[in-house]
Parts: structure tokens; C-alpha cells; sequence
């Protein structure tokens, strides 16, 4: 080993031991919550300004968490509004997935897919076909993290690689690689550019491209987002073989007991259970289209806003997909004797989720906490302001670059790409625009995709963080939150470098970002 290689590894094994160090996530929320607790009582009063998607300005003031109005609120809300109703019943959500993907994991047919996965599938193309599966995932919101992820752990495993190189892979997909994808007019896309639309005529600034083009919210970053996806999928390819993989390879994982891969062949019953699980996904799918076209059809509401009740069902949709092919598949198999064995299975898969349950109670208080003091908007504003004063004039790129960096700093500390948006947004698009007319705002609202996804997977006040953490804790049991940071850093500053780049070369070239 040359003397260069010798330190980079004493570099890593160093930073590696500190990872081990860092707290488990419920410990770091709890220790956040008594915190922010006191800092609202220390500066509790004060007021700041920022500008609301009318133009306006909106004043807020922090609140006193400890004043006896606002504890009262605490104890009031921790168990629904905080906990259970968090996001609109993300809790729910995870635990409606958990009940399909049991029955199928249970019923051995992720097992049986993985094996005939594991044999069409070279080693050079694992990383890459994970990644984009997990940048495509975007579309269907939530199910990347629930799904793909722990599918990738197992086609990692099934092929005699350690698991947690799959799913770190699948991970920086979701989430790094969030605002990315093949298709148009995705729900990002939507809640992006209709946004900037207001935030722009709000403060009388055209909505339109540098050239004088009328933009259209919906499209408007459609070939950035198009180049994007190959980017990432190749960066990320890169990233999982030259760093991640040869780390993770020295590292011990064990397979939990419901998941034998020790014959990677697949025996006759299997065979035929993935010809009846074939049929199923066929009839299924079949059955959901319908529903899509029925019931749960497109309308438009009393406010004239169109209304996709398929979209809004998506994870509800895909549990009840696993759990009708893992039905066929158990049942032709004798894996499902009856539908005691089936509850069997969902209640096996509850089982493993009591560390979420814990998670989420305090995390999710945490984060409530964040938004009803206004202290998580008081970060916010402190960030912006310190970019807006700055005093980049005359250098759009660093404009740009200062934006990305700002918005990418204060992700570590306030998630949802909505609501930083939605503060963000009415501030940065038209003063961005005032300071020089070529961060049109089309151009700061892809800087601000790029930003708000590369550091998702870096920070455990990313939702899903301790959900993904529960997951390779499966294979890993010992692993930390710091061990996972430490997994995903790689992707997150290669992602963020990398995208950058390529906004500033659409930028300096002056290639449409969409149409």
C-alpha cells in the first residue's frame, strides 16, 4: 500500500471511529427537542419579515415553547397532529407499505425475484440500474424509500454482495437524485414551477426565460431534469464502485431469518410461484388501471384545481400490488397454507418496526415543534439573508452557486422540499432577478432542485433517515447513524458537484432548461 493510500485509509478509519460516536437518532432528537426548547425560551419574542408568495411581507415571531399556552399545545398534539398526522400521515403510510411488502418477503417471493434478478444482472450494471430505479422512483413520491430500497438490500444479498452497498446505491438515487427523472410534468415539477409562477408575478417579475420566452411551470425544467438522470445515474455508478463498495465489501452483514439465499438457483415450486405471481401483477395491474379510470379518475374541484386521486394513492396502490403477487406466489408455492399464515406474515414484518415507532415519536415532535415556534423558518431567513448580502452583482455564477450551497446548508437542517420552497421561493426568485435579469426564474428554481436533494441523504433530519437506518440495521445491527452519513457522504458531495456543473454549463451555453 503506497504512503498516499496509507493515509487516506488512517483519514476514513478516523472519521469512521467519530461516525461510531455520533448518538443514535432517537437520542439526537430527544436531545433536540430540550434544546430548541430552552433557545425558544432564550429568544422567544423576536420578530422577523419575510416575503409571502402575494408579495407581501409576513411577520413572524418566535415562540416560547415553555410558556404554559404553548406546553399545553405540546401535550395536546404529541400523540396525533405531531406524531401520527406528521405530514399527512407519513407513519400511516410506512406502516401500509409494510403490510404488502410483508406478505410478499414472507410469502419468499422478493427471494425468488432476487435470484432471478441476481443472473441477468452483471456486477458492472447493479449500481446503475438500482440508481436510476431509485432517481425514476420520484414519480410515486414515498415508495423509493419504502420500497426500493430494501428490494435493492436484497438483490445486493442475493448476488453474495453485502446489502447495505444496494441500498446506500438506491438511497442516493431517492433522494440525492430526487429532482431528476425521464418523464415530464411530475408532481416536483409541478409544485416547483407553479410556485415560481406566483412567487415571480407576485413581485412583477416576467415569467419568462432570459431571451423573452413565456415559460411553462410545468415543463420548464424538463431537459435539465432529462440530462440530470443520465448524469446521476453515471456519477452514482462511479461513486458506488470507486468508494462505497470497497469500503462496505471488508465489512460482516448477516441476513435476517426470513431470507435464504444460501441456493441461488431457483427450485420448480419457485419457478411456477413467479408464473402465478406473473399473472397476478397482470391482473392486478389490470384492476388498478381501472380504478385509475374510475373511481379514482382525475377531476376538477370546487377551486378549479385538477385532482388526481390515483397519485394520491400511489402507496396504497403498490401495497396492495405486493400483496396480491405475494399471495399468488405463496399460495403455489405452500409457503400460505391459509390466510392464518398470511396475518402471520404481515404481523412478522410489525415486528421489526418497533424502532421506527420510537423514531417518528420524537422526531416528528421535533420537527412539529421546528414549525409551530417558527424557529425552523427563523433558520431559513437566517440563511437568506446572509446570501442575499453578499454582494454578488455582477457574478451570476456565483450567484448561482451561492444559492445552491445556502440552500443545500440549511436542507441539513429544515426538510421538505415544499415548505423551504414556499420560504425560499418568494424571497430568492424575485431579488435574485432585481440583483441581475439573468437568474431568471426558471434558473433559480432548478439551483434550488439541485441544492434541496444532494444533502437529503446526509442529514437525520431528513424524514425517512431513521426509517432507512431501521432498514440496514437488518443486516447490520450495530450500525449508527453516523456510520450511515459517513456511507452516503461520497454520493452527496459528488451529486452536489456534479449537478452544479451541469446548471452552470446549460447556464453559460445558454441551453434551454425546458420547454
Amino acid at each position: 500500500m503506497t504512503q498516499t493510500a496509507s493515509s487516506t485509509r488512517t483519514t476514513l478509519d478516523r472519521i469512521e471511529a467519530i461516525g461510531r460516536k455520533i448518538p443514535d437518532p432517537v437520542v439526537i432528537f430527544i436531545f433536540l427537542l430540550g434544546f430548541c426548547l430552552v433557545l425558544t425560551a432564550l429568544i422567544g419574542g423576536i420578530q422577523f419579515e419575510t416575503l409571502g408568495r402575494d408579495g407581501g411581507l409576513e411577520t413572524y415571531t418566535i415562540k416560547n415553547m415553555l410558556a404554559p399556552e404553548n406546553v399545553r399545545w405540546m401535550f395536546d398534539n404529541a400523540i396525533l397532529a405531531n406524531w401520527l398526522a406528521y405530514g399527512n400521515g407519513v407513519l400511516g403510510v410506512i406502516l401500509v407499505v409494510m403490510l404488502g411488502v410483508g406478505i410478499a418477503e414472507h410469502s419468499g417471493l422478493l427471494t425468488a425475484v432476487i435470484k432471478s434478478l441476481g443472473t441477468r444482472l452483471s456486477d458492472r450494471m447493479l449500481a446503475p440500474a438500482v440508481i436510476f430505479l431509485g432517481i425514476m422512483s420520484s414519480m410515486t413520491t414515498d415508495a423509493g424509500y419504502l420500497v426500493l430500497i430494501p428490494l435493492a438490500g436484497l438483490l445486493y444479498a442475493g448476488v453474495g454482495k453485502n446489502p447495505l452497498i444496494g441500498m446506500a446505491a438506491a438511497f442516493a438515487g431517492v433522494s440525492a437524485g430526487f429532482s431528476a427523472n425521464l418523464l415530464p410534468a411530475t408532481p416536483v415539477d409541478v409544485i416547483v414551477g407553479v410556485n415560481a409562477q406566483a412567487f415571480a408575478e407576485a413581485q412583477g417579475v416576467p415569467f419568462e426565460t432570459a431571451d423573452g420566452q413565456p415559460l411553462k411551470p410545468a415543463t420548464m425544467h424538463y431537459w435539465f431534469i432529462l440530462a440530470s438522470t443520465f448524469m446521476l445515474v453515471g456519477v452514482g455508478a462511479w461513486v458506488t464502485q470507486r468508494f462505497v463498495q470497497p469500503r462496505l465489501e471488508r465489512q460482516e452483514y448477516q441476513l435476517p431469518e426470513s431470507i435464504d439465499l444460501s441456493d441461488f438457483h431457483l427450485k420448480p415450486e419457485e419457478q411456477q410461484g413467479l408464473k402465478a405471481a406473473g399473472v397476478a401483477l397482470l391482473v392486478t395491474l389490470l384492476a388498478l388501471v381501472a380504478l385509475s379510470m374510475g373511481p379514482l379518475a382525475p377531476y376538477t374541484n370546487e377551486a378549479g384545481r385538477e385532482v388526481t386521486p390515483y397519485l394520491d394513492n400511489i402507496i396504497l396502490l403498490i401495497a396492495i400490488l405486493f400483496a396480491a403477487v405475494g399471495l399468488a406466489f405463496g399460495y403455489r408455492t405452500g409457503r400460505f397454507q391459509n390466510l392464518g399464515d398470511v396475518v402471520q406474515a404481515m404481523v412478522k414484518q410489525m415486528n421489526t418496526l418497533g424502532y421506527i415507532m420510537v423514531l417518528t415519536f420524537f422526531s416528528y415532535n421535533f420537527l412539529g415543534l421546528l414549525r409551530y415556534s417558527d424557529l425552523g423558518t427563523y433558520i431559513t431567513y437566517l440563511g437568506a439573508s446572509a446570501l442575499s448580502g453578499a454582494g454578488l452583482e455582477g457574478f451570476p455564477i456565483l450567484l448561482i452557486l451561492g444559492f445552491v450551497l445556502a440552500t443545500a446548508l440549511i436542507n441539513l437542517f429544515v426538510g421538505g422540499l415544499v415548505s423551504k420552497w414556499m420560504l425560499l421561493g418568494p424571497i430568492f426568485v424575485p431579488m435574485l432577478y432585481q440583483v441581475n435579469p439573468q437568474m431568471t426564474p426558471d434558473l433559480v428554481a432548478a439551483a434550488y432542485r439541485v441544492a434541496d436533494s444532494c444533502t437529503n441523504i446526509i442529514t437525520p433530519m431528513m424524514g425517512y433517515a431513521g426509517v432507512i437506518l431501521a432498514f440496514m440495521r437488518k443486516y447490520q445491527p450495530k450500525l449508527t447513524i453516523g456510520e450511515m452519513i459517513l456511507m452516503m457522504v461520497p454520493y452527496s458531495f459528488a451529486f452536489l458537484l456534479a449537478w452544479s456543473l451541469l446548471l452552470i454549463g446549460f447556464f453559460t451555453f445558454g441551453i434551454p432548461l425546458g420547454f
